[in-house]
């Protein structure tokens, strides 16, 4: 026994030098973080409360527009069914608001109001609201504008004909690999690595022609945060702060993470808020893009935000769930519902005929259905409709 033991660490321990020896030739340093943060915390991927363990860049906000709680706020209850299955899924924050009041609220586990939780994905949409906000101050002068104008490496090759457009409607036909299993794609190295710039234009491979087929990268999001920057001069959460966090009058601060200290936004992932805030969103576009009144956002650019894009599937069929980096359900229930989301379950519902704003975040979320909406979605639509 002894003897087997000897020669299983002697084994091990190769495999280890041997592992870091690729991890340090190769480059991908990141690999330490990413195990360190996932594995060895008794995870498979990441946690969307470990904003910490990067650099972040503060949005600040201003006088606070607190949400006014609606006549009857909390009466309604969820439905023990439902409320099993919300758990079951680790759901921490669940807020309905109805006609600009929160109806109901509700917060389980190590969750309060004024939680911290990463958005995921859901700051894609986030990015492309504050395309739509630069759009607003003449900054960008349309979503046809090419990407060129922003970025001088895609002047001379394949990615000239890309337009902001194809951008934002994960249509720009750049073979960047969204494999969220394969720790060498490149989800797990934006997510954990330190040179997002660099990473992200290394990717100059186009295998399909722009604006014709949707595919969901998150490379795409991350352009057009390098493009925000360069049409603004400023820094992705200094104009969040300005042009969203200020305006629309969130009672927090925020926290963008960062590739590195000072560096760049991770504009496809990781902006850091809570319920009620990300709430906001989902009302500036109840609105077509006005808050109080006052357009943030073109109007023409909210709607075709929210509506279909006239590109195909890689199966050829009709695109109809996804807009300007929004989601959407054509049809729940007699309702159309437009959405943010993330891959751990954080949700912005928008449900415009009943004037109505979903929030949901958590730690887990169950797989798509056969219309690319994630099983859980419903269970959150259908604890609100519950509650008109």
């Amino acid at each position: 026994m002894r003897k087997f033991l000897n020669r299983f660490l002697w084994v091990l321990a190769i495999v280890i030098v041997i592992a870091n020896l690729f991890v340090i030739f190769s480059g991908r340093t990141y690999l330490y973080k990413a195990v360190w943060n996932t594995y060895a915390k008794g995870r498979s991927g990441p946690s969307a409360l470990e904003y910490k363990i990067f650099s972040n860049r503060e949005i600040k906000s201003g006088t606070p527009q607190p949400w006014p709680l609606a006549r009857g706020y909390n009466s309604n209850t969820i439905s023990s069914d439902l409320l099993e299955k919300m758990k079951a899924i680790e759901t921490g924050s669940f807020i309905v608001i109805r006609n600009d009041s929160i109806l109901h609220e509700e917060y389980m586990g190590e969750f309060n109001s004024a939680s911290y939780t990463n958005s995921f994905s859901m700051a894609k949409t986030v990015v492309s609201v504050l395309i739509g906000c630069a759009i607003q101050d003449g900054k960008i002068k349309s979503v046809d504008q090419p990407v060129s104008d922003f970025i001088p490496e895609f002047r001379n090759d394949d990615r000239s004909a890309i337009t902001i457009r194809h951008l934002l409607t994960m249509s720009s036909g750049i073979a960047f690999d969204e494999d969220y299993v394969n720790p060498f794609a490149y989800p797990a190295e934006a997510y954990y690595g330190s040179d997002l710039r660099k990473l992200t234009l290394a990717y100059n491979q186009v295998n399909e022609k722009p604006g014709v087929t949707f595919r969901y990268l998150s490379g795409n999001t991350q352009l057009l945060g390098f493009i925000l920057s360069k049409a603004t001069g400023k820094t992705v959460s200094e104009y969040a702060s300005e042009k969203l966090w200020i305006p629309i009058g969130c009672e927090h601060n925020a926290f963008w993470s960062l590739d590195a200290e000072d560096g760049d936004e991770k504009a496809f992932c990781c902006l850091n808020s809570n319920a009620r805030d990300f709430a906001r969103i989902g009302k500036l576009y109840l609105d077509s893009g006005r808050w109080n009144g006052k357009q943030i956002v073109p109007e023409t650019y909210a709607l075709e935000s929210v509506a279909v894009t006239g590109l195909k599937n890689d199966d050829g069929t009709a695109c109809l769930s996804y807009g300007f980096s929004w989601w959407m359900i054509p049809q729940y229930k007699g309702h159309h519902i437009f959405y943010a989301r993330g891959i751990l379950g954080q949700y912005v519902l928008a449900i415009p005929d009943l004037n109505m704003i979903v929030v949901r975040l958590g730690s887990k979320r169950l797989p798509n259905d056969s219309d690319d909406v994630p099983a859980d979605a419903y269970y959150y639509l259908d604890a609100a409709l519950a509650m008109q």
